[in-house]
């Protein structure tokens, strides 16, 4: 099986048999950095991480945070160059506010808006917990950034900023937010098992988890959904 099979079966929309094909694919060392990018989006962590490991540290960082592997993540970046990419991924794994607002401000001085997208969904992760209207100042920042590249609102972010509404008041307005963030969402991604938990769809959250190979800190979403 080639690689460029397997893209063929993903972007016909053939995503059970993209999915086969992936598992039968063997890339050769030139090719591993776009399988491991192709598995990633696919749903498949591990193979992005053993396909990354050599080749990519940003990507095989990413593949071992969808693993929960955190102490891998940050061996990992160690000895990388200290660029917003680098800190976001280094305050996922970390968790924590202040290495989530270093990653934004690298972000901003960077010009980087994918980093500053994904620093300000962080931002508002964190913040959601405890200062839900902080939390939604901090995505604002990322929305704002969406617009500017008229791409479409992040999934990722969009969930979150759905439970953000939730909790501010706007039940309404957080389904609908919701609803777009699982339309954007992919299969067996975080955005889509956060979307659907907002939605109140445990049980296809779970499911999409275990698909996607997902290690992740869900309790606080799950506490938000039952209140």
């Amino acid at each position: 099986m080639s690689l460029e099979a397997v893209s063929l079966l993903h972007c016909s929309g053939n995503d059970a048999g993209a999915l086969l094909a992936l598992e039968d694919l063997y890339p050769d060392p030139s090719e591993r950095t776009q399988a491991a990018a192709l598995a990633l989006h696919l749903g498949r962590p591990r193979l992005a991480a053993a396909w990354a490991e050599q080749t990519d540290s940003l990507m095989h960082a990413a593949a071992l945070l969808r693993l929960g592997e955190r102490r891998a993540v940050l061996e990992t970046l160690k000895d990388q160059p200290e660029t917003a990419r680098v800190a976001v991924l280094r305050a996922r794994a970390l968790g924590t506010r202040g290495a989530a607002e270093w990653a934004r401000t690298l972000a901003r001085q960077e010009g980087d808006s994918p980093a500053l997208i994904a620093a300000a969904t962080l931002m508002g992760e964190l913040l959601l917990p405890t200062d839900p209207r902080a939390a939604l100042r901090a995505l604002a920042e990322g929305l704002k950034v969406s617009e500017l590249l008229r791409e479409g609102t992040d999934a990722h972010l969009l969930a979150v900023l759905s439970f953000v509404q939730a909790r501010i008041g706007g039940a309404a307005k957080a389904e609908k937010t919701a609803r777009k963030a699982l339309d954007r969402s992919v299969p067996r991604s975080p955005a889509r098992v956060l979307a659907l938990l907002a939605l109140g769809r445990t049980e296809e959250a779970e499911s999409e988890r275990k698909a996607g190979e997902l290690v992740l800190e869900l309790q606080p979403f799950l506490n938000l959904a039952t209140e």
